[in-house]
């Protein structure tokens, strides 16, 4: 088993160990829209997903600090076969570097003088129980979304 998500990668496993830490650190409120089924399958999934879309957005960037979420805005599971989330989040500039290892316990980055905040559109297409994750989109801008 290891040996399979070693190949999947180091995120695979590392949300592997920590899938438990993710819902207990953070207070999820996924606001889906649609049937009772979708709403329980974004409260079981949800989290975990969340955490590779802000991971890969941090790999991704040219910034050298990490953002992590400082709201989500709006959330839904899409209608398709197997599990694909749209997410809209709210992500602040943090004071850690994009690889440092705490960054859920980072403090915000605080300055009147520049926008530490990205508004992100985001959709997962997730197999959580595979611990396979894809990002088709993502899309962000600058500021906040109010």
């Amino acid at each position: 088993l290891q040996s399979h998500l070693w190949r999947e990668g180091p995120w695979a496993l590392l949300l592997l160990l920590l899938g438990p830490q993710l819902v207990v650190t953070h207070v999820w409120q996924p606001q889906g829209e649609g049937n009772g089924e979708d709403q329980a399958t974004l409260e079981l999934y949800f989290p975990a997903t969340v955490e590779y879309a802000v991971h890969v957005f941090n790999q991704r960037s040219q910034d050298s600090n990490a953002y992590k979420v400082v709201r989500i805005l709006r959330s839904w599971k899409e209608p398709a076969n197997g599990i694909v989330f749209s997410t809209e989040l709210q992500l602040g500039r943090t004071r850690c570097g994009k690889f440092d290892e705490d960054i859920d316990n980072c403090p915000f980055q605080a300055g009147p003088d520049v926008n530490n905040t990205i508004t992100c559109f985001f959709t997962i297409d997730t197999e959580p129980w595979r611990t396979k994750f894809q990002l088709p989109n993502n899309t962000c801008s600058e500021g906040s979304a109010e």
